[in-house]
């Protein structure tokens, strides 16, 4: 949820209706960011404070020992049906419900120690028999604990054993993957061969400045800060896990044994390390405002935590260095496809703030209506952490995150508490300009936050083929990234590793600051091969392969602010033109067939709305209205056998499948897409049921429409190719995997780099194939 839930949408908006017309046409010439802070805070009230009250009530976050129970009992079912990954999420929501101190905490340490040891985290299973004993277990069952730690202590020195008759397999990576993996080595920021540009018409931009070569990284970014995307909610006592349940709060990294802040509910992490950095950089002041921060949106929070990790000084210097700033405007007009600061000198280290504080917040772009739904959302959250006295606002005199010599989080803390009596006085003369500064960020996440994804399994957790989809869990800041200008068709990939160990390259202990890497990181690559002079580009979201150049540039400017003239904008709009296709012409249209001829289908230009016949000898004609029927009933059909299959009904999947394709073979060429998620959807019916040989002969089939629709040199395609190598090697067909492993290790090097997981099982798979 990016912007505020619908009833603080709803609210703001009846306040906006409640202005008289002066006060609206004030609100709306204000140019400047402080005077519209300003503005809202003067228009603040109880009521709104009390509103938000009554909506965060329902998501309250506090510790209850209660819920907890509740938590752990839904773990003993999901235990019990021998499902230990669901018993673990249980058993951790338990535990992060669970007061302090509180019996209930200790018994859900040991039930997820029991689950982890099932799901062989031996050292993760460990961990938490210490916390349940640290917790108070109770003493007449230790003896559990005491059996379980033996079993795992065997078991991990079973593994070590293992590991020193059998060194690193990495070793044996080929000597490519070595080679490329070594030219990684560089340190966050921007590569050798390319350089930061500057002009009006684009800002800063990214160029090439000696020729890159496909796969090369462009450039590596940390966060300045991110926000994990909650999706928690709860139908009829069930619990449903989303992101915050599976990802560390901070560094990303996926876990079945986080451990809880201590204060609240909500926030919970991969290790103390990231809990303590959390709690100085941001959480200390957002603790007790976890419930309102969900509700008034992931931009609101994230711009919150920007301001937080800044803190005055940065702030003041930042704003002081604007003042001073020459004819670069940070908030200048609609260029072409830039959303950052005219300012061609600023520092673009992913931890400067100055990169931040100048990026572009199209103030004057963006409608009145939002303008005051940002401002008055701004302005709440200020009035809450002002009632909170939660400290005085962070100085940002240090470097976030880190602390002054033998200062520890609760002697920092307990500073706080001595200051208590001084939080009011030291709050109203800095909340205008730290309000300021939220909502300038607020402003600037609309056209500059980057979503964070990863790949999520969507096939049983038993499959031996893998099948995944891209899933956003945390929206970002990335200071470096923000160089890179809008194209539909870009020349580079971007990919996200997440933490402890999430640096680019194989030198994984220091990044260029010399602390260990920790967190996520961003890595850009290119594409394909880029000459000097080339500038270097990335899609923000809607990509040519996917929708039609009148909605790629309808979502582009109502995000963005500019009306994109990409190389794929501009020869889509030539070919349209020259096609005289209309406007609301659908970009696969292309890949219709005739039912009678197989030839291909063209609108038709009569006055009847439909499809005829490109060959003239047929001229077959299909109304519009009968064609989105069949294409409907297709999707219908595609969503109801993926559903069959995962409650575990291949055969009945099998069988409405069949009968989707007989329907498909009389309007869809090879290439549609809906002919590739069929085909895909098919062979993955097979391998449910062990049939190798047509889950390939599919599989094959669905390549070329992904082909079509995504190029020969797609990571797409390098993904549906690497799931057919591991359909030909299940089904033992060593020729046809070995004759598949080239391409799809190259394309995987290209988009991924050398040392992502699929090539590392592609490696294993080729060792067991060669003679």
């Amino acid at each position: 949820m990016d912007l505020p839930c619908p009833q603080w949408q709803e609210h703001v908006a009846q306040k906006w209706a409640a202005l008289d017309s002066d006060q609206r046409e004030t609100f709306s010439s204000i140019s400047e960011i402080d005077d519209v802070f300003k503005f809202a805070q003067s228009l603040m009230t109880q009521d709104d404070q009390d509103f938000l009250l009554s909506l965060s009530t329902e998501k309250c976050l506090q510790k209850s020992e209660d819920k907890a129970s509740k938590s752990r009992e839904r773990g003993n079912s999901s235990f019990k049906t021998k499902d230990y990954t669901l018993a673990a999420l249980h058993y951790s929501q338990g535990i992060c419900l669970a007061p302090r101190s509180s019996q209930q905490l200790s018994l859900c340490y040991a039930n997820r120690s029991a689950a982890l040891c099932h799901l062989q985290l031996y050292q993760e299973s460990l961990d938490d028999i210490d916390l349940a004993l640290t917790s108070g277990y109770p003493s007449h069952l230790l003896h559990k604990l005491q059996d379980r730690r033996a079993l795992c202590l065997r078991h991990l020195s079973t593994d070590q054993e293992a590991k020193a008759d059998h060194p690193s397999e990495n070793r044996n990576a080929p000597d490519g993957d070595r080679r490329q993996a070594a030219g990684e080595r560089f340190s966050l920021g921007i590569c050798p061969q390319a350089t930061v540009g500057f002009s009006l018409d684009k800002g800063r931009h990214l160029l090439v400045k000696e020729r890159i070569a496909p796969g090369k990284v462009v450039l590596t970014d940390k966060p300045y800060s991110l926000v994990l995307i909650p999706g928690m909610d709860e139908v009829k006592g069930e619990e449903l896990f989303g992101p915050e349940h599976r990802f560390c709060h901070r560094c990303l990294s996926k876990s079945l044994h986080l451990i809880p802040c201590e204060s609240c509910s909500y926030s919970r992490y991969c290790s103390e390390a990231c809990q303590k950095e959390a709690w100085v950089e941001y959480h200390k002041w957002e603790c007790c405002l976890g419930a309102d921060l969900i509700l008034l949106g992931v931009l609101a929070q994230l711009a919150l935590r920007v301001t937080l990790k800044a803190g005055i000084k940065n702030i003041r210097m930042a704003r002081h260095q604007s003042e001073r700033k020459g004819p670069g405007d940070s908030n200048c007009g609609v260029a072409s496809n830039y959303c950052h600061a005219n300012v061609a000198a600023l520092s673009h280290c992913g931890d400067s703030y100055l990169s931040v504080f100048h990026l572009t917040h199209h103030l004057s772009h963006h409608s009145a209506r939002l303008r005051f739904l940002a401002a008055v959302t701004v302005a709440t959250v200020y009035l809450k952490m002002g009632a909170a006295r939660t400290g005085p606002p962070p100085p940002g005199s240090r470097e976030p995150g880190r602390r002054p010599a033998g200062e520890t989080a609760q002697s920092e803390e307990r500073s706080g508490e001595a200051q208590e009596e001084a939080v009011d006085s030291e709050w109203c003369p800095e909340q205008w300009l730290m309000g300021s500064a939220v909502l300038r960020h607020m402003l600037q996440l609309r056209c500059n936050a980057q979503a964070i994804t990863v790949l999520q399994d969507t096939g049983p957790a038993t499959s031996s083929v893998q099948s995944s989809r891209e899933m956003r869990i945390a929206t970002a800041l990335f200071p470096t990234l923000s160089l890179l200008n809008h194209a539909c068709s870009s020349n580079t990939s971007l990919s996200f590793t997440t933490g402890s160990s999430s640096s680019p390259g194989p030198d994984r202990s220091k990044d260029l600051t010399g602390n260990a890497n920790r967190g996520v990181t961003a890595t850009v690559r290119a594409a394909k091969a880029m000459a000097p002079g080339q500038e270097i580009l990335h899609c923000y979201g809607p990509h040519s392969s996917r929708m039609k150049t009148q909605e790629r540039r309808r979502l582009l400017f109502e995000q963005y602010n500019f009306h994109c003239q990409c190389e794929a904008c501009t020869l889509q709009e030539d070919q349209e033109e020259k096609d005289g296709a209309e406007e609301n012409t659908n970009q696969h249209e292309t890949k219709l067939q005739c039912a009678k001829c197989k030839a291909a289908l063209k609108r038709s230009k009569d006055k009847e709305p439909g499809f005829i016949c490109s060959y003239s000898k047929c001229s077959h004609f299909v109304s519009s209205s009968e064609l989105d029927q069949k294409l409907q009933e297709i999707k219908v059909n595609l969503e109801r056998a993926v559903q069959l299959m995962e409650r575990d009904k291949p055969e009945e999947a099998l069988r409405l499948l069949n009968q989707t394709q007989v329907l498909c073979g009389l309007i869809l060429s090879d290439a549609h897409p809906l002919q590739g998620e069929l085909e895909d959807a098919t062979a993955r019916a097979f391998a449910t049921m062990g049939d190798w040989g047509n889950a390939a002969v599919h599989l094959q089939h669905s390549v070329t429409a992904i082909s079509s629709q995504f190029g020969e040199e797609s990571i797409e395609l390098g993904r549906q190719l690497f799931k057919l190598t591991q359909l030909h090697f299940n089904g033992g067909a060593r020729s046809a995997a070995l004759s598949v492993i080239p391409k799809v290790r190259r394309l995987l090097r290209r988009h991924c780099g050398p040392e992502c997981d699929e090539l590392q099982e592609l490696r294993a798979m080729e060792r067991c194939l060669s003679p």
